[in-house]
Order: C-alpha cells, then structure tokens, then sequence
C-alpha cells in the first residue's frame, strides 16, 4: 500500500525545465558567437562572422528546446 504511492513533484520540476531552456538558449549563443568571433580575428572582418554566428546559437538554442522539452 505505501510501496505504490508514486512521490510528489515540488514545483522545482518546472522551474528546472525553465533554466533548462534558458541554459540551451544562452551555451548555443555563447558557443557559436565565440566561434563566429574567432573567424571574424582569423579572417579579419569586422564583427559579421559573430553576428551570423551568435544568429546560428539561438536558432540552434531554440531547436534544441523544441526538440528536449517540448511535447
């Protein structure tokens, strides 16, 4: 009787799937800007490369929140 008791979520669940998100979200932009930044000092541009790859960081951060925690 007490061995089927399934155990209570706390609220916390839900707040770990937010910074879960929020976590893909900001490594995505971080990674790939600091890539595009690297290409953009190898290559000499003024900044394009970060842009693009700080645009390609969220793009990927979004997919991976779709793809991880959505339904």
């Amino acid at each position: 009787m007490a061995d089927n008791q399934t155990p209570k979520q706390s609220g916390a669940a839900g707040a770990n799937t937010g910074w879960a998100a929020v976590g893909y979200l900001i490594s995505g932009i971080a990674v790939w800007g600091f890539v595009g930044w690297l290409i953009d000092r190898w290559v000499g541009w003024d900044g394009y490369a970060t842009g693009a790859g700080c645009v390609i960081g969220a793009a990927g951060g979004i997919y991976l929140v779709v793809k991880k925690l959505g339904a």
